[in-house]
């Protein structure tokens, strides 16, 4: 009986041995080994959060009232309304040059010559031919006096049948005769003029005056040098000089057709040019150029000064604000929110910036009171204290997840 018991106790299997080799946590750390693994699947496959540059959107200070406030800033050039390239009527070789750059010239005054010795020789031979036709008259009249007498006695003798009619038909013929030619050479006469006339005035198109008072910018022939009125190629010249009056510079400003609503004609502007930083320059809008360029989105102003000064120059590049309605009080700028240029982005229409909220993106439409510098001033759309992103992207949608930029 033992030695069966034994056999069985052999046959029994050792599940404490088992249960030492397979611990009970081994499955739950199976399984949060996979809920890992898939978590970190889903973060992977989740669109990442851009970085972004942000700054906090503040309530401006309450400043002096009762100056102007800044609606809009712009950038043009100087140009002048009365500028010419002189050119002459003629094509011809420039013997001199009268004037320099930067010298003041007057309306009239000459500036250049051309070579005229072709004209002048001209000019004589038809001086010559009107002395011609002169003489040929002065010849013709005694002989018309005589032929006219002789006619008369010849009629007065045929009254008494002393002479024939052929004779007296004779005589009627010879004083026509004359008559005419006395007219042929009067017109002659006046046709030997005209030509003088017309010989002087193209000896005068050799001499390039000035059409207007101003300076000359540049100098563009040389003696020696062909000129042409029209282009012609080669080493030929179009122009002898520029001349700019100095007295019709005004600015030319390109002003984004979003904006344009901004600006009235009569406005008060402030200048400043890129050489003189610290010049305030008042002006006033001229008139706003009724079209606008399809290419660039921009409506041309013209932007008059109120008082000229030689430090200002043709084509020098300037720096406009078109200033507002003077704010009577303080309390009216109380309550707007500043924040920068480059926060300020323009979309359907309308003024937007982008907003960071609980790590991202939120556009929020805005109501802009005017500029200042590089900061532009809300009147609603924005409370202060926002993080407001700064050159956002094109790419960012409301809603994106952004990350805030690390400060150093």
């Amino acid at each position: 009986m033992s030695s069966d018991k034994a056999a069985l106790d052999s046959l029994r299997i050792d599940r404490t041995t088992s249960a030492r080799r397979n611990p009970s946590w081994v499955a739950p750390v199976l399984v949060a080994i996979l809920l890992a693994g898939g978590g970190v699947f889903w973060w992977l496959k989740q669109p990442k959060a851009a970085v972004v540059e942000t700054v906090t959107a503040r309530v401006q200070e309450s400043g002096s009232g009762g100056g102007q406030r800044t609606l809009l800033n712009a950038s043009g050039y100087v140009t002048a309304r009365r500028a010419a390239t002189v050119s002459s009527k003629v094509t011809g070789k420039v013997i001199e040059v009268l004037v320099e750059e930067g010298k003041k010239v007057e309306p009239g005054q000459v500036l250049a010559k051309l070579d005229s010795s072709n004209v002048e020789a001209g000019l004589h031979l038809a001086e010559a031919h009107l002395e011609s036709a002169k003489t040929a008259l002065e010849e013709t009249k005694p002989n018309l006096e005589f032929a006219q007498r002789e006619l008369k006695r010849f009629s007065d003798l045929a009254a008494t049948k002393i002479v024939s009619d052929s004779d007296l038909r004779r005589a009627e013929m010879e004083a026509r005769a004359l008559n005419a030619r006395l007219v042929r050479q009067t017109s002659e006469i006046a046709i030997a003029e005209r030509e003088v006339e017309q010989w002087k005035q193209q000896l005068d198109d050799t001499i390039i005056r000035a059409p207007f008072g101003g300076i000359v910018t540049s100098k563009n022939a040389q003696p020696g040098e062909m000129i042409s009125p029209m282009s012609v190629g080669g080493f030929t010249r179009t122009g002898i000089c520029t001349i700019v009056d100095m007295t019709s510079l005004e600015v030319e400003v390109d002003v984004n057709e979003s904006f344009i609503n901004r600006v009235q004609p009569g406005q008060r502007v402030e200048a400043t040019l890129d050489a003189y930083g610290d010049w305030r320059i008042p002006c006033k809008v001229i008139a706003i150029i009724p079209t606008a360029d399809r290419q660039k989105a921009t409506v041309k102003v013209r932007v008059g000064f109120d008082e000229l000064d030689p430090r200002i120059l043709p084509e020098m590049g300037v720096k406009v604000s078109f200033q507002g309605a003077a704010l009577e009080t303080a309390a009216e700028t109380r309550g707007n929110v500043m924040v920068p240029k480059t926060a300020l982005q323009n979309a359907d229409g309308r003024d937007v910036v982008w907003v960071l909220r609980d790590g991202r993106a939120e556009r929020r439409a805005v109501t802009i009171a005017g500029v200042e510098g590089d900061a532009v001033l809300l009147a609603a759309g924005l409370n202060g204290d926002e993080r407001v992103i700064v050159n956002a992207s094109p790419e960012l949608t409301d809603g994106s997840r952004v990350r805030e930029k690390a400060k150093r």
